[in-house]
């Protein structure tokens, strides 16, 4: 069985990591390798995300909202004037995923993947309203 946890892993993460490495490159005008050490990730990694060969399945995927990409945008500026933490980008990674989850965006994924779960709400009961109801209390 694959949770709705593996969308986010597999999918999620490598969308946003390929979005801000873009923004970063072309609206920034960082190289790769200076990419890869403020991301903390590989030059390779890097160049893979630029040749489609990693995350590439995960833009199709995963289609991010115009409120994410704009918290992206926003981080890559962060970023690129090297005003974000690594505590900052994680809070906002995290930022996004939560929204991302609790308004059901990324249950179409998981039932896509697992096509056994397209008659059950597992995401609806399990996954997003509690999400869901956390965010309404913590503001």
């Amino acid at each position: 069985m694959k949770p709705p946890c593996i969308i986010v892993v597999n999918y999620l993460l490598p969308a946003i990591r390929i979005l801000i490495a873009k923004e970063l490159i072309e609206k920034h005008g960082l190289n790769r390798i200076e990419v890869a050490r403020r991301m903390g990730l590989t030059p390779a990694a890097i160049t893979q995300y630029f040749k489609r060969a990693r995350g590439e399945s995960a833009l199709k995927i995963i289609e991010i909202p115009d409120e994410a990409s704009r918290m992206i945008s926003e981080m890559a500026e962060e970023i690129a004037e090297d005003r974000a933490s690594a505590y900052d980008i994680v809070k906002r990674i995290c930022k996004i995923c939560w929204m991302m989850r609790s308004k059901g965006l990324l249950c179409e994924a998981h039932r896509e993947i697992l096509p056994a779960l397209r008659e059950d709400e597992i995401c609806e009961r399990e996954f997003r309203l509690p999400l869901k109801y956390c965010l309404e209390r913590t503001g």
